[in-house]
This record gives structure tokens, C-alpha cells and sequence, in this order.
């Protein structure tokens, strides 16, 4: 059994994780006192990756609840499925982090940290062969970026070798929780670069576009949001989660999607996307879900993949569908979009097919893209953190809580580097000017 614990940090990562083991518990049959209902051997082959089993046949998530303050588990233990999670598993505070990353990593998150590793130690020492932990948070507030970048160091230094996922919301251009997001975004994004092995990025602006545009919902709110995220979670997660598929683990998935380490920022994406209404009226077939997977208004991070090239792709097929026909349309669209794709990394998408589709859909395709055109987010969190810092504005809130101001300008530079990484492969050739002339080497 390859195990993985699921930690869901800050008022952000609490509501999209309890929206995410919401769908899986529905996709599982597994009822909101943790029974099985379902119907099919298939949901109960895989479920040791995210469930634990207790007495009596129950099935308790291996999910892990923290934040520093004890209003958002009080609303997810009085959810649907609030009495699903091992009460040991809440962790949290009373003070909050108050929109600082610095009381997160520092102060109040430094108070919490050892109870939160002391709860993920034992889930992690219960399993048989732990493949890794997967977190979701937002970057945006100081709870989820200060705390959760904490606990990613803390759980590199202690299990070295597991990897390390993340579901993180990023701060978008037009809805903006924060004054202060730019600071804590570009601090946790300095973190993310080096202590994590893959992060999904999710944009609340990509979201409202889509629920707005393709979903023709007047007026989003959270939950729909979140709904999104969680299809998307749990689209991402269907090989880890059903037998007999590519990219069946954490580490298969990395080692296919990213070509240079600090690389490892991915775009998801998700299809069919109708609005409620016109569904009845449509039919969904392969090429359809392929059109709709690489269109730019169903990427759930506000970049456009036009602006960039494609380092990998990896889409996840869920239904009962012809793989050839899957194959077919696949190499269609990498043959037509060719610039789209770089060139030197050929075969970069990678295709899986699982028999069983969401709740509620015939068919559907999950899409994880690494893309250049990611940088677009970076470039713009760097040019909103300069225009605070140049000023110095609201640093002293940081500085107060022990933090040295070099840690902003260190954060600055490893973001801008990674924009120019990410500039250097988007115009890097097949055959740069370093590399060998055939004819020098005949010589």
C-alpha cells in the first residue's frame, strides 16, 4: 500500500480539504460516518492511500486539520462529514496569524508546529510504505503560507526522501483578499521553490472567470469555488486513488512532469465545464473533452498557455472510453499546437485512462500542465511586492515578529530567478549555439 497524509492547513486549506474528502468519500462510497456503501470493488482496492481502517469496518481519512485559530475547524467538524475525521487530528490554536507570515512561520505557527509534527509523525509511522504528503493552502493569507511552509521544511528535514505535493492557492490580480498578500505570497513562494516536489498553483481570478464565463453563474460564492478546486483535487489524484493506471504515484507523476527541479509549478485544468442548464443538452465525447482540456479558459491559474510552451503535460482520462481514440486525439493536439510544445523534451504529454468517472458525469479529463506561461503569476507577485517594498510598507509588522528584513530581499531574488529560469527555457532551441557542431565533432 502506498499511503499518503493529507495535511490541510489555514481557513483556505480547511475549506477546500474538506470540499476535496467530500468527493472522494462520495467516489469511494464512503458514507459521512466513514461506512462503506458503495458497489464496486474498484473503490475499496486502492482506499489504504487515503484512508485509514479502524474498528468495526470504518474508515477514517488520513487527513491532518491545523490552522491558529479554532473558527474554521469548528465549521468543518459541523459539515457533512465533520464527524468523518479523527478528533486527534484537529490542531490549532486560539490567536490566529493575523494576514502575517511572519507570526505563521515564526511566532504563533513556531508555538504549534511540534504538535502538528508530533500528529503527523504518528499517522505517518501507522502506515506501511508512505509515499508522501500532499498539502492545501493558500499562499495569500499567514496561516496557510506561514504555518504550512514551516511544516513542508520541518517534514523535509524529518522524512527526507517522501514526497511533497501541494494544492496552493495563489494570489490572483483582480480579487484580492489582502493588503498584504504580495509580501506573504512571494516569502511562501521562496519556500515553495526549494522544500516542495510538486505544486498544483489554483487562482481564485481563473476560478471566478470560469464560474462566471462557462458556468453562467451570476454570482460565485466560495463553495463553488471550492467545488471547482476539489473536482480538480480530485481529478489529479484519481491514479494514485483507482488500480491499474500511469503515474500511479506521487514520485512516477514527478519524475514525467519535471524536467529541472525548481521547475514544479503545475497549471490544472478541468473538463467538461457546462453550465448547470445546458448539460442535458450536450454529449461529451473524447475530442471534445481533449478541445475543451487544452482551451486557456479552463486552466484553473489566471496565465494563459498561448504566452508560453509546454514543458509536460499530463492528462487523466475518467470514464469508459476507447484508448486508442484517447491516444489518437492526444498526438492530434500535439502535432496541431506544435509551437505550444518545446521541442527539445519530445513525447512531453503523458496520458492515463481510469474506468470510473466523477459523480454525476459520463465522461471527463483532468489536465496538469507545466507550462512557461507560469511565470506570468511570478512576474506579477514580483512587481506587486516591489511596489510595497520599495516604500518599506508594512514591513515593520514582519520585522516585529523577529523576522530579518534580508529574508524579503532573498524571497525577491529566488522569484526572479525563477522567472528567468522558466524565460530561458521557453526560448531555449533544439540546438543552442553551446552545443556540439556535427562537423566538429567528425573532425
Amino acid at each position: 500500500m502506498r499511503e499518503i497524509v493529507h495535511i490541510q492547513v489555514g481557513q483556505c486549506g480547511n475549506q477546500i480539504g474538506a470540499k476535496f474528502w467530500e468527493v472522494i468519500n462520495d467516489e469511494h462510497g464512503i458514507d459521512a460516518t466513514g461506512e462503506y456503501r458503495g458497489d464496486l470493488d474498484l473503490q475499496l482496492e486502492r482506499i489504504n492511500v487515503y484512508y485509514n481502517e479502524a474498528c468495526g469496518g470504518k474508515y477514517v481519512p488520513r487527513a491532518i486539520l491545523v490552522d491558529l485559530e479554532p473558527g474554521t475547524m469548528d465549521s468543518v467538524r459541523s459539515g457533512p462529514y465533520g464527524q468523518i475525521f479523527r478528533p486527534d487530528n484537529f490542531v490549532f490554536g486560539q490567536s490566529g496569524a493575523g494576514n502575517n507570515w511572519a507570526k505563521g512561520h515564526y511566532t504563533e505557527g513556531g508555538e504549534l508546529v511540534d504538535a502538528v509534527l508530533e500528529v503527523i509523525r504518528k499517522e505517518s509511522e501507522a502506515c506501511d510504505c508512505l509515499q508522501g504528503f500532499q498539502m492545501t493552502h493558500s499562499l495569500g493569507g499567514g496561516t496557510g503560507s506561514g504555518l504550512g511552509t514551516l511544516l513542508i521544511s520541518k517534514i523535509r528535514d524529518s522524512f527526507p526522501d517522501r514526497m511533497m505535493a501541494t494544492f496552493s492557492v495563489v494570489p490572483s490580480p483582480k480579487v484580492s483578499d489582502t493588503v498584504v498578500e504580495p509580501y506573504n505570497a512571494t516569502l511562501a513562494t521562496h519556500q515553495l521553490i526549494e522544500n516542495t516536489d510538486q505544486s498544483y498553483c489554483i487562482d481564485n481570478e481563473a476560478l471566478y472567470d470560469i464560474c462566471f464565463r462557462t458556468l453562467k453563474l451570476a454570482s460565485p460564492s466560495y463553495a463553488d469555488l471550492n467545488h471547482l478546486v476539489s473536482v480538480t483535487m480530485s481529478g489529479v489524484t484519481t491514479c494514485l486513488r483507482f488500480p491499474g493506471q500511469l503515474n500511479a504515484d506521487l514520485r512516477k507523476l514527478a519524475v514525467n512532469m519535471v524536467p529541472f527541479p525548481r521547475l514544479h509549478f503545475f497549471m490544472p485544468g478541468f473538463a467538461p465545464l457546462t453550465a448547470r442548464g445546458s448539460q442535458p443538452y450536450k454529449n461529451y465525447s473524447v475530442p471534445e473533452l481533449t478541445q475543451q482540456m487544452f482551451d486557456a479558459k479552463n486552466i484553473m491559474a489566471a496565465c494563459n498557455p498561448r504566452h508560453g510552451k509546454y514543458l509536460t503535460v499530463a492528462a487523466i482520462f475518467r470514464g469508459k472510453m476507447s484508448m486508442k481514440e484517447v491516444e489518437e486525439q492526444m498526438n492530434n493536439m500535439q502535432n496541431k499546437n506544435s509551437p505550444y510544445f518545446v521541442e527539445w523534451i519530445p513525447n512531453n504529454v503523458k496520458t492515463a485512462v481510469c474506468d470510473i468517472p466523477p459523480k454525476g458525469l459520463k465522461m471527463s479529463s483532468t489536465f496538469i500542465g507545466n507550462s512557461t506561461s507560469i511565470m506570468e503569476l511570478f512576474k506579477r507577485l514580483s512587481e506587486q511586492f516591489n511596489a510595497m517594498y520599495r516604500r518599506k510598507a508594512f514591513v515593520y509588522w514582519y520585522t516585529s515578529e523577529g523576522m530579518d528584513e534580508m529574508e524579503f530581499t532573498e524571497a525577491q531574488s529566488n522569484m526572479n530567478d525563477l522567472v528567468s529560469e522558466y524565460q530561458e527555457y521557453q526560448d531555449a532551441l533544439v540546438y543552442d549555439d553551446n552545443d556540439f557542431d556535427e562537423d566538429e565533432v567528425e573532425e
